[in-house]
């Protein structure tokens, strides 16, 4: 029996998995930490912990199934979008934290952008628009702000393509971490544009030459890090890709149409299509499986599971110690609760920007907001806004979505997180319009990323791809009274944030 092993750096943990060849698992293991906040909106991560909680993750998994090592084929690394990527000197060396995905403090480098390169080429090259989000905004940040890190910067490179430089010695990017930088790279031609490059002022040779499909070979692992998690040297490590796109792909999503959320601490709804339109605001990169021919084209909320989180942690202790008391998640005492709170929460919305906000929106002063409150209210039906609040972005991106796809499944896959909770999957069907399917098994970007590992090695044929190993199960079916209330709904979500607008981005610049 043959093996292989998937990894997935989260934005709060590592998780990793062994599988055998007909993707059952043998062994999980995860490790957790913390995003570094030094500023409001700043959230940026060191790269030697994902690099320790990859090692400890592995060799967990390792030391759990007590198999062969050297039946062991292959190992594939997904992670969160590095946003500015890791800046590294020649040597390999991080010389500055990697500005991730949530970070939004590159507002000025978005303006000069804006100002001094041609915005219609850069959507036609890159299929991406403009916004803090994006790696090449940050990366100019590190430009005019770290000016020593800057000069001493060999290349920036994204988490998975650093952990897999430390593994095999080989330094690569995966196509989807490049087109996810957005701004340098060419979408249609799949290599970094030159041109874009230089409008920018960066260096191409900070992008590294070697760009390869999440499914190629970076290189065998080294014979020190294979002492220390327990393989075989030489063992094939994969590029791997973005962890929403892997996650897509454990869901089954390798054809034009499929469609999947992934809720998480963010939000990430994503389809498959051939083409992309920048304008309609949405985020695309090539897949992490066919992506010589794919592209994954999502948009998404930045804090989706992290407002839930920032909620309970701020506002419901009475939960969390009746929780530590009993021994149950708060979250679970808290859905009880929300269960008895009817639709809509009872005239009260909620605006999820709690940093920023990405798509449709693109706005990184943009703020959450409670609206509707009143003495009525309790801390229970803010609980419910947030869940509904989080879920109108979702849709607003799936409307937002609608405009370029050739067409979509009619049932929307939900992963992630919020995936455990029974209410949060009806308040998406009512929202959506969808009837919701989630996955049968705990992990997602991991086994992703443990099937594209398989199909590198042999152990599975693209006919078994493509019928994947996940086990989905009908969740929620929309109820027809809650998608007319919550229908009318979102159109006061929809007109919330440009009413609100100006306002947001007046308390934004008295804080700053």
């Amino acid at each position: 029996m043959d093996y292989v092993i998937g990894v997935d750096i989260g934005t709060q943990s590592t998780k990793a998995l062994l599988v055998d060849a007909q993707g059952c698992i043998l062994a999980q293991h995860s490790h957790s930490y913390k995003v570094d906040t030094p500023k409001p909106r700043w959230a940026e991560q060191w790269p030697q912990v994902w690099l320790d909680a990859v090692r400890l993750c592995i060799a967990g998994c390792v030391d759990k199934a007590q198999v062969p090592r050297g039946q062991i084929k292959a190992l594939c690394v997904s992670s969160l979008y590095g946003g500015s990527g890791i800046a590294v000197d020649a040597q390999i060396k991080p010389l500055y934290p990697c500005l991730i995905w949530m970070d939004r403090r590159a507002s000025e480098q978005v303006e000069w952008v804006r100002e001094h390169v041609d915005l219609e080429q850069l959507q036609a090259i890159t299929g991406n628009g403009v916004d803090s989000y994006y790696g090449f905004t940050k990366m100019l940040w590190l430009k005019q702000h770290q000016p020593e890190v800057w000069a001493d910067t060999c290349y920036l490179l994204p988490p998975n393509s650093y952990i897999n430089y430390c593994l095999t010695g080989a330094v690569a990017v995966d196509h989807s971490s490049a087109g996810n930088i957005g701004g340098v790279y060419d979408q249609a031609a799949r290599c970094w544009s030159v041109p874009m490059l230089e409008a920018l002022g960066i260096a191409p040779a900070m992008m590294p030459e070697r760009l390869l499909h999440s499914g190629e070979v970076v290189g065998g692992l080294l014979e020190d890090w294979a002492a220390r998690l327990g393989l075989e040297p030489g063992t094939p490590v994969l590029a791997g890709g973005v962890d929403a796109a892997m996650a897509t792909f454990a869901a089954g999503v390798t054809e034009a149409g499929n469609h999947v959320a992934m809720i998480g601490t963010s939000m990430c709804w994503g389809y498959l299509n051939q083409q992309v339109d920048a304008r309609h605001g949405l985020v695309s990169f090539p897949h992490v499986f066919n992506g010589a021919r794919d592209l994954y084209i999502f948009g998404g909320a930045i804090t989706a599971g992290a407002s839930v989180s920032w909620f309970r942690e701020q506002f419901c202790q009475a939960e969390e110690q009746q929780g530590r008391d009993s021994g149950e998640d708060s979250h679970g005492i808290l859905e009880r609760a929300a269960l008895k709170v009817p639709a809509g929460s009872d005239g009260l919305l909620f605006l999820p920007y709690l940093m920023g906000e990405r798509s449709p929106v693109w706005d990184a002063s943009a703020s959450g907001s409670f609206v509707g409150l009143s003495l009525y209210h309790s801390r229970v039906h803010l609980y419910r806004a947030v869940l509904e609040g989080v879920t109108f972005a979702l849709r607003h991106n799936i409307e937002a979505g609608r405009q370029g796809a050739q067409h979509l499944d009619p049932r929307l896959i939900v992963v992630g997180g919020a995936s455990h909770s029974d209410l949060w999957m009806q308040i998406i069907a009512d929202v959506t319009g969808y009837p919701v399917y989630t996955i049968v098994q705990e992990v997602e970007a991991a086994l992703g990323a443990a099937l594209l590992a398989a199909h590198a090695a042999g152990l599975v044929d693209e006919a078994q791809v493509h019928r994947g190993w996940v086990e989905l199960q009908r969740r929620a079916e929309p109820e027809a009274d809650n998608v007319r209330l919550y229908s009318r709904l979102f159109a006061d979500y929809v007109a919330l944030y440009p009413a609100l607008k100006p306002i947001m981005h007046r308390l934004q610049e008295a804080s700053s």
